[in-house]
């Protein structure tokens, strides 16, 4: 990933918690001091956004020495260091917050999705969505990939899917909306897939009579998910959506569905457990 139009979003972060300068440091460390430090992992995790990391302390130090002893999406051990860092201790200690901040959350997405696929128990999709923090989701849908997981569309320019306020709006007009919908898209934006979401069985044999080649499956219990794959019959790819978690998540798999959505993946990730520890002195 080019991580290069990040570099303006670093900056922000910066002048965010850094403002006019780190005054505590400024009080305590000489402006030469040169320090070591590590960041380190406190549980086994998904590693992801160390170069942005590197990007925050190299705003600090231009000259400020950085080491990745692991790859971004390694698998890492509790106690493994992920970056090393030498230079200036003032910049070690001002980028330390903002560098942890976007470390711990991309790696919480990665290692959360990567739980979820492990879960899951069977090979499928599982996908991401579009509830994201505000200008974070570039970053937060690469996470996800990270852990292994499958990025939805990116955002409402780039694929067609009908959503029950899309329909709501079209059956002012009239019974009827979800073939409508379909007929339209398919006038409007021909060739492009078109998915649809339904909340029910009989919405789901609608939309199937449409062509629609994929069915998302809104707030189904699992025993319907189970329903609407007999019913299908492959026909059109079923996604699983709403309410799936790593408690439930194997059995929404198990129901034969071709993809599952799963939201909280970047909505409700835990961040991951990383600090950062700068080196003792050696003495003579």
């Amino acid at each position: 990933m080019n991580f290069e139009p990040y570099r303006d979003l670093v900056r922000q972060a910066l002048a965010e918690d850094v403002g006019a300068g780190d005054i505590t440091a400024e009080a305590l460390v000489d402006p030469g001091e040169q320090a070591r430090a590590a960041m380190i992992a406190k549980e086994d995790l998904v590693a992801a956004g160390l170069p942005l990391a590197e990007m925050v302390f190299r705003e600090l130090d231009p000259d400020l020495r950085c080491e990745t002893p692991v790859k971004e999406g390694a698998r890492v051990a509790a106690g493994e260091e992920i970056l090393r860092l030498e230079g200036a201790a003032r910049a070690i200690l001002a980028g330390e917050r903002t560098a942890l901040n976007f470390v711990q959350r991309l790696s919480g997405i990665a290692t959360l999705t990567a739980r979820a696929i492990g879960r899951a128990g069977v090979k499928i999709a599982i996908l991401d969505t579009r509830k994201t923090a505000p200008l974070l989701r570039g970053l937060e849908k690469y996470a996800v990939k990270l852990g292994g997981g499958t990025n939805h569309r990116r955002g409402l320019y780039d694929a067609i899917l009908v959503k029950d306020n899309h329909l709501a709006v079209l059956a002012r007009r009239g019974p009827g909306a979800i073939r409508r919908a379909v007929k339209l898209c398919r006038e409007k934006l021909p060739g492009r897939e078109v998915e649809i979401e339904v909340k029910n069985l009989a919405e789901l044999k609608e939309a199937l009579r449409t062509g629609a080649e994929i069915i998302l499956l809104d707030n189904f219990a699992v025993e319907d998910l189970e329903r609407a794959v007999g019913i299908a019959r492959g026909r059109a790819r079923l996604e699983a959506s709403g309410g799936v978690d790593l408690k439930n998540i194997a059995a929404v798999a198990a129901t034969g569905v071709d993809r599952i959505s799963v939201g909280c993946l970047t909505h409700s990730a835990p961040a991951a457990d990383i600090s950062l520890e700068i080196a003792p002195p050696q003495f003579e």
